[in-house]
C-alpha cells in the first residue's frame, strides 16, 4: 500500500482540509467483514529491553514515528446503511494517546498479554493500535507490548513503527535494511499440489474444559535456532515449516483424529515482499500462500532430510509465484456492486461454508529481526515475540522471530479448541520436531 500524506491547506494559519479518505484494500475489507468480538483479530508484539525507557521521551518518539508514517494514523470513516465501501480517514494526529504506562506491579506482563488477545483497539480512533510499557518490581528492564488491530495493520508494519521510534528515541538512525530476497519465478512442483477437492486435516480438539471461554490463549518459548550445514538447500523457514507439519500430524494421531493417516495438511504461510526501510508501506502488506503435505510424507519414521528438501522446493516456488494477497477469489467479494452490509453477510456465510476446507494451521516466520531496536540508555531489544490471531476454524497459529541468535516462538490457540495443557503438549512436540531438523540430528 502506498503511503498517503494528509492534505494541508496552504499558509500556516489556515485550518486543515477534510481528512484524506482511503478505500479499504481487499485484505482490510475481508478482515472487517469477518470481525467478531468473541475472537478479536489482534496481532500481539512484545519487545523486551534490558533497561527502562523514559515516559515522556518515549511518548514523544512514538508520536514522531507516527508522523513519519502517516498511513498508520487512520480510523474507520462512519458510513450509511447503503454505503458500498469501507473507508479509512487519515488523521493529522492521533485521536487518543496510544502509549500507556500501566502501574509497575507483579503480574503486569501477564495481564498485558491477556489484554492483547482479548481486546482489540478500536477502528474508530486513530491509530488502531496501542502500546503498553510494562514494568514489574522483580523484573529488570521493561517490555514494549503492542496490540494491533489486524484489520488495519500487520506485524511487520507495526515493527517498522517501533524501529522508527527507537531511532528517534536514541537519536541514532539505523543502517539501511535490505529488501527481502525473492527467488526467481519457478513452476510449482507437482508434489506440492494436493487434489483440489481434498479436505485438509484440521487440528484435532484437545481438552479445553467443560465451559471454555471464547477467545485466544498463548504460550511463549525461547528455543535455539536449528543448525544447517553450509550450503544446505533449505532455509530456517523450511525447518520451521517441517517442524510445524510434523507437530500437527503427530498431535492429530495422538488424539485419534478421524482421517489423521490419510488427509493432507495445508499450512498457510505469509510472504512479505516489502522493503524494510523507512519507506516501507504501512498496512496489511503480506500475501498468503499454502504449503501442502501429504499424509504419507508426515507418517512416523519419515525421512526428515528428504522432507526438508521437498519443502524447500515448494516454499521457494510459492514465494516466486505472483499472486493476490488473499488469492484470486477474495477480490470478487469486495467489488462494490452491493452495499457493504450485504457483502459482509455474504463473506461471513462463505467463510462458514468453507470452514472444512480452510488450511490446517498458519506458520508466520518473521525471521531475523532486521532492525537493531536500540532505545539508547534503555538498551537494545533482547527478545521480540509476535503472535498471530488463532480464530476458528484453524484455531492454532505458530509465529516465530529470531533475535540475538535465539528463536522466539509464540503458540496461540482458540480456547474453544485447546486447553492450557494442550498448548504445553504442542510446544513439547514442536521443540522435539524442530530439533530433529537440525544438521546435528539428520
Amino acid at each position: 500500500m502506498a503511503t498517503t500524506q494528509h492534505q494541508r491547506a496552504p499558509g500556516g494559519g489556515q485550518p486543515p482540509g477534510p481528512p484524506v479518505r482511503v478505500p479499504f484494500p481487499v485484505v482490510d475489507e475481508v478482515a472487517r467483514h469477518c470481525a467478531q468480538d468473541a475472537e478479536p483479530s489482534t496481532v500481539h508484539i512484545e519487545i523486551h529491553l534490558p533497561g527502562r525507557v523514559d515516559e515522556e521521551r518515549l511518548r514523544s518518539a512514538f508520536a514522531a514515528a507516527l508522523a513519519r508514517h502517516p498511513r498508520a494514523l487512520m480510523r474507520e470513516r462512519p458510513r450509511g446503511p447503503l454505503a458500498r465501501r469501507y473507508e479509512w480517514e487519515l488523521t493529522e494526529a492521533p485521536d487518543t494517546d496510544p502509549v500507556s504506562f500501566p502501574p509497575c506491579a507483579p503480574g503486569a506482563l501477564e495481564r498485558a498479554r491477556a489484554g492483547a488477545l482479548d481486546r482489540a483497539p478500536a477502528l474508530t480512533a486513530s491509530p488502531p493500535l496501542r502500546l503498553d510499557v510494562v514494568r514489574e518490581p522483580d523484573r529488570e528492564g521493561c517490555v514494549l507490548l503492542f496490540t494491533v488491530h489486524h484489520t488495519a495493520l500487520d506485524g511487520p508494519a507495526c515493527l517498522r513503527l517501533a524501529a522508527t521510534a527507537a531511532e528517534i528515541y536514541s537519536d541514532s538512525p539505523a543502517p539501511p535494511s535490505p529488501a527481502p530476497a525473492r527467488p526467481d519465478a519457478a513452476p510449482l512442483p507437482r508434489q506440492a499440489r494436493t487434489p483440489a477437492l481434498a479436505r485438509p486435516a484440521q487440528v484435532a480438539p484437545g481438552s479445553p474444559g467443560p465451559a471454555p471461554v471464547p477467545g485466544n490463549a498463548m504460550l511463549l518459548a525461547e528455543l535455539p535456532v536449528p543448525r544447517r550445514e553450509s550450503g544446505a538447500p533449505y532455509t530456517v523457514n523450511d525447518q520451521l515449516m517441517v517442524a510445524t507439519a510434523l507437530t500437527v500430524a503427530g498431535w492429530n494421531r495422538a488424539q485419534g483424529a478421524p482421517g489423521a493417516d490419510r488427509r493432507p495438511l495445508r499450512i498457510t504461510m505469509p510472504v512479505d515482499d516489502r522493503t524494510r526501510g523507512p519507506e516501507m508501506p504501512i498496512g496489511n502488506g503480506t500475501r498468503l500462500v499454502e504449503v501442502g503435505f501429504t499424509a504419507a510424507e508426515l507418517a512416523p519414521g519419515t525421512d526428515v532430510a528428504a522432507l526438508l528438501r521437498t519443502t524447500a522446493e515448494r516454499t521457494r516456488a510459492l514465494k516466486a509465484q505472483p499472486r493476490p494477497q488473499l488469492g484470486h477469489g477474495a477480490g470478487l467479494l469486495t467489488v462494490p456492486l452491493l452495499p457493504v452490509a450485504a457483502r459482509a453477510a455474504l463473506t461471513r456465510g462463505l467463510r462458514v461454508a468453507a470452514g472444512p476446507w480452510t488450511s490446517t494451521t498458519l506458520l508466520s516466520n518473521i525471521g531475523r529481526i532486521p532492525y537493531p531496536l536500540d532505545f539508547g540508555d534503555a538498551g537494545r531489544a533482547t527478545a521480540v515475540w509476535f503472535s498471530a490471531p488463532a480464530r476458528m476454524p484453524r484455531g492454532l497459529t505458530f509465529t516465530t522471530a529470531s533475535t540475538g541468535g535465539r528463536l522466539h516462538l509464540a503458540l496461540r490457540w482458540s480456547r474453544t479448541l485447546l486447553g492450557e495443557r494442550d498448548g504445553a503438549r504442542l510446544l513439547d512436540l514442536f521443540t522435539r520436531h524442530l530439533a530433529a531438523t537440525s544438521s546435528e540430528a539428520i
